[in-house]
């Protein structure tokens, strides 16, 4: 895209400040020869001629000796670099915009002194030098007497293919190939929507992915939608990051009120039978729910310990949480007293294989949560127990075991500073809403209050 696109694009702000001239003409766009707005009603053969021709943005400005408006240079702005209507004439009003502030600003092509791009850099090296800014850093494109120069507005495919290979380079192992799935599904929707990937980045618009984000919620749930459009927002961040476009507006699409899915809790009675059953039939499972249980860690979190992630004599557990890259936590004696048989083992092992405690598996941490997670599908098969129960509700029963223990005798605030320690919650306020969450704060008996 040529250096003229990227000036006059970014003279919108500056709107306000400029006063009207009248010594040219109003600038207008040349389409091929054919009326732009009855475009739906030319044949394939007219609109393929229309856009075999150069398109741009075309003005007159008055000659300061002779008086009379004198036709300037057409201004392309690298719009032709796009075989589609939509796109080149997105560009190119674009262009004509900012063309038309930069003249009732007063910029003049006979001024020999300054060249159209320079007279825009100097008016926003004012601008940010009287608001006390940084000063704007414009990339310095080099020209080619007309010829269409280097993209900087990207087409579909290109402005997609680099958010993804940024998210690639920051996202984990377990969080990028959902983001990936979902932008995906996205641009699945645009080629069904008849989108064509080599149109113009920014002829997508807000109206379009909110239109996408409905159908999503029609086909889903509302939760599902929001983190559509977290994903959707958070490539476009990218985009806007790199100059590719001017704003992310999917930030101000709304998010909608979404009932979260949580696992329920465990009765005490369930919780004896069920560790009485994995300790006589499956030994391994049944250390991997401790782990869960009394250390409240995550499934997600227990599949990434490895054996030297356990400190044995200092009683310290290192792990790789949510919520910061490495979590300290204590091993509870209740625990410690199973790990005898990870003495001489070695460190690099994973704690959890599917047929040992310390050894080898060439998956990644999303595929081994998900086989303990079928493995215990088979344990709740066996009590008859409901989806909304699962590895997770260990978690959220043992805290809240611990929590009315401490309640018995503390105060309320003592017991979430003391559970805070051991659940690993950032703030009072996080732990306080998953306490609420999992309904683990009860109110005594009020009967005396009915009467």
């Amino acid at each position: 895209m040529s250096s003229i696109f990227l000036h006059l694009q970014k003279v919108h702000d500056l709107v306000h400040d400029f006063p009207m001239k009248l010594n040219y003409s109003k600038p207008k766009i040349y389409t091929g020869g054919v009326d732009i707005h009855q475009w739906s009603k030319l044949s394939k053969k007219e609109q393929k001629d229309a856009l075999s021709k150069y398109w741009y943005v075309y003005y007159s400005y008055r000659n300061p000796k002779s008086g009379k408006l004198v036709r300037q240079s057409n201004i392309k702005g690298g719009a032709n670099q796009y075989k589609d209507k939509q796109s080149r004439y997105h560009v190119l009003k674009m262009l004509k915009k900012g063309l038309e502030i930069v003249l009732q600003d007063g910029f003049s092509p006979y001024n020999i002194n300054v060249s159209l791009e320079e007279y825009i850099q100097q008016k926003f090296q004012n601008k940010s030098n009287s608001k006390n800014k940084s000063t704007t850093r414009l990339e310095s494109i080099q020209d080619s007497n007309e010829t269409e120069e280097n993209t900087v507005v990207l087409n579909i495919e290109d402005a997609f293919k680099l958010g993804l290979d940024t998210k690639n380079k920051v996202l984990n192992e377990n969080s990028y190939p959902k983001f990936k799935s979902r932008i995906n599904r996205f641009k699945k929707w645009l080629l069904e929507s008849n989108f064509e990937m080599q149109k113009c980045i920014t002829t997508i618009t807000k109206k379009h992915v909110i239109e996408y984000l409905n159908t999503v919620l029609q086909n889903s749930s509302p939760r599902n939608r929001n983190n559509t459009r977290t994903d959707l927002s958070s490539l476009f961040q990218v985009l806007e990051d790199n100059d590719v476009i001017q704003e992310n507006f999917i930030k101000k699409i709304n998010v909608l009120k979404a009932i979260p899915e949580r696992n329920k809790t465990y009765k005490t009675s369930q919780l004896k039978e069920i560790h009485d059953y994995l300790d006589k039939e499956d030994p391994i499972l049944s250390l991997f729910v401790k782990f869960i249980a009394f250390n409240t860690l995550r499934p997600i979190e227990v599949c990434r310990l490895k054996i030297g992630d356990l400190d044995l004599v200092d009683k310290k557990l290192y792990v790789r949480a949510k919520n910061k890259p490495v979590k300290v936590k204590i091993i509870p004696d209740i625990l410690l007293s199973e790990l005898e048989i990870l003495h001489g083992k070695k460190t690099d092992l994973l704690l959890f294989t599917p047929n040992n405690i310390g050894g080898e598996w060439d998956t990644n941490e999303s595929n081994r949560r998900d086989y303990f997670t079928k493995k215990f599908k088979k344990v709740k098969d066996h009590f008859g127990l409901g989806k909304n129960y699962g590895l997770y509700s260990f978690r959220h029963t043992y805290i809240t075991i611990m929590y009315q223990n401490l309640a018995k005798t503390f105060t309320p605030h003592e017991v979430k500073s003391k559970l805070m320690l051991i659940t690993g919650h950032a703030t009072m306020n996080a732990l306080e809403q998953y306490l609420r969450d999992i309904d683990a704060v009860l109110p005594d008996d009020y009967s005396k209050l009915l009467k």
